[in-house]
């Protein structure tokens, strides 16, 4: 199918990252690692690039460097073709002094980039879900409703509903309600007969909530009037999409495959190992949608005596005498002798270490980059260039739920032990 000419994606980066700090705390949300060699925002990049739209736009105001980078090196369409993808970072600008302030308002200072392209159609993403969706198919039900917008919804489960905006549609598909995060009685009455959209009597019973994604269709110049009539609208599922359904012709789109939201670092740890599973939720290796990122050419990984199950080992690692279970092991990961992984997320390195500066890390007492011999790693995330010393137990011994370490070089969250870009973890340290 020919490329869409007349549409363009808009990936909305996110603001600081708090939920996901301390991994955020050098990188934009969207440059965060995922699976041991892509970024989160492959994962829109990658089906947007599936779906033959090639005008890709990525909006970020914290820590784009990171993110740049993986942009400028990663995706370079041809000459002969209008595709891009383009970070747009916040701009001041005199008729736009402040920087982004929310969702819509991101959107609202970008209209003047977008508006250079003759578009008619607007997709706006999120950049941290998993999933993999063929976006033609959501822009085909939004010409077919002439819709003015068209929301993306999952059928949700009670337990899980109260973290997103809910709404409710009408036989025809077209929303008439909606409430973000509602509690108690508003949840309740957000139900609705989902076997209306194909689902199972059982399905419906267990998932009687329609969830949005917060990915959404606007025709242009309908979006760029909804921004231009009220600019104390700051954000689109909040005050945006409730304004909109009241006036405008608003539809629901169904998806019923794998979605999850990853925004959280307990969402983030259990998404990356379920990776590893036998049978995941999200499965890296469909050829018929690939999901996209760097090309490094790195060497095949090598392991030597190791003993490796449900895991993942990424390019470029080199691992001796090393076991692991329900793992994920990044890019250019040194595991030395003796190491125990267990349901842990390894992101790897930026580089490797040479023989003098491996000399010099030994005359120093400085532990070398990745993890040394006889350490145990448990329920725990290594950031990217971390330095674990020989006999470390990160294994979170007295079942913390949250902490700051000494120095910022471990946090927990949720229970789960995280060691930062660039952290030293010592030599018989146990956390």
């Amino acid at each position: 199918m020919a490329q869409y000419e007349n549409v363009v994606a808009v990936i909305l980066g996110g603001g600081a990252g708090t939920r996901l700090f301390p991994l955020t705390k050098e990188r934009a949300k969207p440059a965060v690692p995922l699976g041991g060699k892509y970024r989160l925002v492959d994962v829109p990049i990658s089906n947007c690039i599936n779906s033959n739209i090639m005008q890709i736009f990525i909006l970020t105001q914290f820590n784009s460097a990171s993110l740049n980078r993986h942009i400028s090196r990663t995706y370079r369409f041809s000459s002969f073709s209008t595709g891009f993808v383009e970070v747009l970072a916040a701009e001041q600008r005199l008729d736009s002094p402040q920087w982004f302030q929310g969702t819509a308002d991101a959107v609202r200072q970008m209209i003047p980039h977008i508006h250079d392209w003759r578009v008619n159609t607007v997709l706006i993403l999120s950049g941290d879900h998993l999933y993999r969706m063929d976006y033609r198919k959501f822009l085909a039900r939004h010409v077919e409703t002439n819709a003015d917008l068209t929301i993306s919804v999952v059928p949700s489960r009670r337990e899980d509903a109260t973290g997103f905006g809910l709404l409710k549609t009408d036989e025809n598909g077209r929303i008439i309600e909606f409430k973000e995060k509602p509690q108690g009685d508003a949840l309740e009455s957000m139900r609705v007969d989902t076997t209306r959209f194909g689902l199972s009597a059982e399905e419906s019973e267990k998932r009687p909530f329609l969830a949005s994604m917060g990915i959404y269709v606007f025709g242009y110049q309908r979006l760029v009037n909804l921004l231009d009539e009220d600019e104390a609208r700051l954000d689109f599922g909040g005050e945006l999409i409730p304004s909109a359904i009241e006036k405008l012709n608003v539809q629901a789109h169904l998806f019923q495959n794998y979605w999850e939201d990853i925004g959280t670092i307990r969402s983030f740890y259990e998404a990356n190992l379920d990776l590893a599973s036998p049978l995941p939720k999200f499965d890296f290796f469909n050829t018929d949608a690939p999901i996209y990122t760097r090309s490094r050419y790195l060497p095949p990984s090598k392991l030597h005596d190791c003993d490796i199950s449900n895991t993942m080992v990424s390019e470029g690692c080199i691992m001796n005498g090393v076991y692991a279970r329900n793992s994920i092991i990044g890019l250019r990961s040194r595991i030395d002798e003796g190491v125990k992984i267990e349901n842990s997320i390894i992101m790897g390195a930026d580089f490797y270490e040479s023989f003098e500066e491996i000399t010099a890390n030994t005359s120093q007492s400085k532990p070398n980059l990745g993890i040394g011999a006889n350490s145990v790693v448990r329920c725990a995330i290594i950031d990217k260039n971390a330095r674990i010393g020989c006999n470390v137990q990160l294994i979170n011994k007295d079942n913390i739920e949250t902490k700051d370490g000494e120095n910022g070089c471990y946090f927990i969250r949720e229970g789960i032990i995280i060691v930062p870009k660039n952290a030293i973890i010592n030599d018989g340290s146990v956390i």
